[in-house]
């Protein structure tokens, strides 16, 4: 049984969170979902608890998701080698069928039972249903990888509205039939900005933002947009870490509040973001 200082702690953190659960009830949060947390089967468990959670005491939580190593392994199994060009992997219609299969089937459905099965309401979604995101060729030389060009969030309130979490798979499409790989990042950010959602949330296997990256402790807190520039400038931004900026740029030019860059190897980050005084990651805001 638990002792009276487990109890009055629980109780602290209770406390503690109240005015942030207050804050985001009924407010629409998008957590894109990728990086070690997808492999990690402990890892997947805590943050599907995370989303659960945040869905039953108010708060909107959208899941978007991709599945790159899950894409390579099932290329692998079929005998399509996986072609890269400047580290974006090459999708011809072939690989774009199998990407559909690997992330709006496999993926996308053992997400949805999760949380089913941990006690939520889910539904399961692509790009493609109601073509909510529409696509053309974002560079003739990476063949069918998506640049979206109309979001359509019809179908994503609709499951919202009726108290489900919305499931997405980064899968999109154009008006002739075509499938279209789109970066999970960039569709989270376009999601985030077309649902003016309250927050993005981007889970990744790096602590944030660090002003010295062989230094953990160097966490960088909070970064305004105007300052991103510089700290690229000053290569504090550099590498991976360039692209993921520009769509947390990108959401908030689009709207969003806030953004976060969070730690996904960490148990429960997502809550420990939302719902504490002093967060875990590094968040971007809009200012001067």
């Amino acid at each position: 049984m638990d002792n009276l200082e487990d109890k009055q702690f629980k109780a602290k953190v209770l406390a503690e969170a109240l005015p942030h659960i207050q804050k985001y009830n009924g407010k629409i949060v998008v957590v894109k979902y990728g990086g070690n947390a997808m492999i990690n089967e402990e890892l997947k468990n805590s943050v599907m608890h995370d989303i659960v959670l945040l869905n039953l005491i108010g708060v909107k939580v959208v899941l978007v998701h991709g599945g790159g190593p899950e894409i390579s392994e099932m290329l692998k199994k079929t005998g399509k080698e996986s072609k890269f060009v400047n580290g974006l992997r090459y999708t011809d219609k072939e690989t774009a069928e199998i990407v559909r299969m690997v992330l709006a089937g496999k993926i996308n459905k053992s997400l949805v039972d999760l949380i089913e099965r941990i006690g939520g309401r889910s539904i399961g979604l692509c790009g493609q249903d109601g073509h909510m995101m529409q696509c053309e060729i974002a560079d003739k030389d990476l063949g069918y990888v998506g640049k979206i060009v109309h979001m359509d969030t019809k179908v994503i309130t609709d499951v919202l509205n009726l108290g489900y979490i919305p499931v997405i798979s980064t899968v999109g499409c154009d008006e002739e039939g075509n499938i279209y790989n789109v970066n999970a990042d960039t569709a989270a950010a376009v999601i985030a900005g077309a649902l003016n959602a309250q927050s993005l949330i981007l889970m990744t296997d790096t602590k944030g933002v660090l002003r010295d990256k062989d230094d953990e402790s160097s966490l960088i807190s909070k970064i305004y947009v105007s300052d991103i520039p510089s700290l690229v400038k000053q290569g504090i931004i550099s590498g991976g870490m360039i692209p993921k900026i520009d769509c947390c740029k990108e959401a908030i030019r689009r709207g969003v509040k806030k953004v976060f860059i969070i730690d996904g190897r960490v148990a429960h980050s997502i809550l420990v973001e939302t719902l504490s005084d002093s967060g875990i990651g590094t968040m971007f805001v809009n200012g001067d």
